[in-house]
């Protein structure tokens, strides 16, 4: 898919990655760009349509399939990341908030778009996943069932949405300076990297990207004997 003239709607579009692809939807030439995020007056981008959306609530996501029915790339941006394993204190809770936005959110917004990217041509869908879908430790044990439920999600919505013409994109990386990563002392990616990586592979009609080496390596270490899911971090 091209971005040329494309209609986009970013999830999570206030800050990190999502706002990162909200300046590359503009500079790459997408005809309009919404923004979302649950409390729409912190986006401050020039140039975008900056919506309501809070993807853990029915209303808002239904509001945004009303108002951009438009849209032709829909981003799965929107995510959470609680620090902790399941023996945790609270990781119950936790890991059903993560459950909320990093796979039902994704999940319910491409279910109200898919109608919409279908009378318009086809269009993509891109999610926003994780070397933690394949890979984990006992500080994210919960956002890594998160991420690996969205990466199944991503998947399936592939095959389910092939028929009528929309390419489904899963994105795939390892840390990214965020404010999810702001306190971990670990080499990591710009967004506006990870994002043009992730925008080519788009326009290449790609399916999965691996956007570092370390994504690349995580990904074919799956089939290594012991698969490197087995092996202890830091080991």
């Amino acid at each position: 898919m091209k971005l040329q003239d494309a209609t986009v709607l970013i999830s999570g579009a206030n800050r990190g990655i999502g706002l990162a692809f909200a300046r590359a939807a503009l500079g790459g030439g997408a005809r309009k760009v919404y923004a979302g995020a649950r409390n729409p007056e912190n986006i401050t981008l020039p140039g975008v349509v900056a919506i309501k959306l809070d993807v853990t609530l029915p209303d808002d996501i239904a509001a945004a399939a009303q108002q951009c029915s438009d849209v032709t790339l829909l981003i799965n941006n929107a995510g959470t990341a609680t620090p902790g394993g399941f023996l945790a204190e609270g990781s119950v809770g936790a890991a059903r908030k993560e459950l909320e936005i990093n796979l039902f959110g994704p999940l319910q917004l491409t279910k109200a778009f898919a109608p919409t990217l279908a009378a318009n041509g086809g269009g993509a869908v891109l999610n926003v996943l994780s070397i933690a879908s394949w890979v984990t430790s006992p500080q994210l044990g919960i956002y890594s069932v998160s991420k690996a439920a969205a990466w199944a999600l991503t998947n399936a919505l592939r095959h389910e949405l092939r028929a009528q013409g929309t390419q489904v994109l899963g994105m795939h990386v390892g840390f990214v300076d965020t404010d999810l990563t702001r306190r971990l002392d670990i080499p990591k990616l710009a967004p506006d990297v990870v994002v043009a990586r992730t925008l080519e592979a788009l326009e290449a009609g790609a399916e999965e990207v691996l956007v570092d080496e370390t994504a690349r390596k995580i990904k074919a270490g799956l089939s290594a004997v012991p698969g490197i899911y087995l092996v202890p971090p830091n080991s």
